[in-house]
């Protein structure tokens, strides 16, 4: 009743419901807020697989461009650049990673056979089987080198999106020091 007095509306009748407001606002925000959640949520899952899509084009040019300074590549090398180029992925697991060096020569005919291939959690390439490069990349007697990296992306919260993306990319790089660059035990 003290309610009528101060404000002069009636509390029943369609009439007065119409008009009062009270409590409006609270309605409002308990729906809108769910909706505003889940585009918070969905924008930084958004920023989180982008992130991991820039970090895999990253190492992969990392592993080439390491590998492309060298004249000779061993083991401990290829160790240190599997180990660096990963270390790139930070903070997301490395655990669905896969990095493939090649080092593609071209014949003399031109056709571009593997000379030597390493793998981090992947088989490496055949030596002399052959290889697709994009056209003009190695002429007779030149060498490239090749890497692929694979990673399979799957949401921090796994619980609402169970689907893994896989994110690829394959970098190209001429060697630096040599034509080709030799692999040694």
């Amino acid at each position: 009743m003290d309610y009528l007095r101060h404000t002069g509306k009636r509390l029943f009748g369609l009439s007065g419901f119409a008009r009062n407001c009270a409590g409006l606002a609270a309605v409002e925000f308990a729906l809108i807020v769910p909706l505003m959640l889940l585009f918070y949520l969905g924008s930084v899952e958004a920023t989180n697989m982008l992130t991991a899509n820039r970090r895999v084009t990253a190492v992969a040019y990392t592993a080439a461009d390491l590998t492309a300074q060298a004249a000779t590549i061993s083991n401990a090398d290829m160790t240190d650049i599997f180990s660096a180029s990963s270390a790139i992925l930070s903070p997301f697991p490395t655990g669905p990673l896969s990095v493939r060096i090649t080092s593609v020569v071209a014949n003399a005919s031109g056709s571009p056979r593997v000379a030597w291939s390493d793998g981090f959690q992947i088989a490496p390439r055949t030596v002399n089987s052959t290889v697709t490069l994009p056209a003009g990349l190695v002429t007779p007697g030149t060498s490239v080198v090749m890497t692929e990296v694979t990673y399979g992306y799957s949401s921090p919260v796994s619980s609402v999106v169970t689907e893994t993306l896989t994110f690829t990319e394959t970098a190209y790089l001429k060697p630096r020091r040599a034509v080709t660059i030799t692999r040694t035990n």
